[in-house]
């Protein structure tokens, strides 16, 4: 993305990812990049992983356990109780018992509710409202097992082990700007048990999300948006004549 400013200075990291500003004599429009590594594979992420990544997100651990589980009956032939988190019983409705091929699926597994899967806004102890993702913004069907440290939310850190004291390390230096070589993340990490699985570099599946914002004749914004997004596959242009295929196309787009 040549660096991580825009041209009028802003941030071209926001909220824990690379973003990018358009402005126009008729609009405005914010286009973020979120790669999919920067999320756990739903369909390959053990349940104590899914149990730990519901709990970071602010669910009970009742219905935590319950997602979890859910999770792994969808996407097996059957529940195996050897798994750890299994509970006589528990099993979700209308199970698949196969791989999830769109990450809207999670909609439809046992404890599932809209808020969980998109996230919502919750009031802090100081008074204002502050954004908690959902699991659809932290679970994919395109996870490559490692996470990328630059743009994975706090949650899917502490899913895959990576320590508090680090995590919050992490968050720190992304406030400054990415990190951007091997011997940064070497540093930040030492070695320590929970930070194996976290890389550099975006992977070559994003999705981009632009958000447009239209002017009213005064010139000043209007209240009407409106999202969009592509699930893009980065391709090797040794190989193929496009830069990039595009996996889906979501027409609209609830943005919080």
């Amino acid at each position: 993305m040549g660096g991580y400013r825009n041209p009028d200075g802003t941030s071209r990291y926001w909220d824990g990812g690379p973003v990018m500003r358009f402005e126009f004599p008729t609009g405005r429009a914010l286009v973020e990049v979120i790669p999919e590594s920067s999320k756990l594979n739903v369909n390959t992420a053990p349940p104590e992983e899914l149990y730990t990544l519901a709990l970071a997100l602010g669910v009970d651990p009742l219905r935590a356990r319950e997602i979890a589980l859910a999770i792994v009956d969808w996407r097996t032939p059957q529940l195996d109780p050897s798994q750890g988190l299994s509970l006589p019983g528990t099993s979700s409705f209308g199970s698949r018992h196969a791989s999830f091929q769109e990450i809207e699926e999670l909609l439809s597994v046992r404890g599932m509710t809209p808020e969980l899967f998109y996230g919502t806004y919750e009031r802090a102890p100081q008074g204002g409202l502050v954004r908690r993702r959902g699991l659809g913004d932290c679970l994919s069907v395109y996870g490559s097992g490692s996470v990328d440290v630059n743009t994975s939310d706090p949650a899917v850190l502490a899913a895959v082990g990576t320590p508090a004291d680090v995590i919050a390390t992490i968050l720190q230096l992304r406030q400054m700007g990415p990190i951007l070589r091997p011997d940064q993340l070497t540093a930040i990490t030492q070695g320590m048990p929970g930070t194996e699985r976290l890389t550099l570099g975006m992977g070559s599946v994003l999705t981009l999300r632009a958000t447009a914002q239209g002017r009213l004749a005064d010139g000043t914004p209007s209240d009407t948006r409106r999202s969009v997004a592509a699930l893009v596959k980065l391709l090797d242009r040794s190989k193929f004549n496009e830069p990039y295929h595009i996996l889906r196309w979501y027409d609209n787009v609830w943005v919080q």
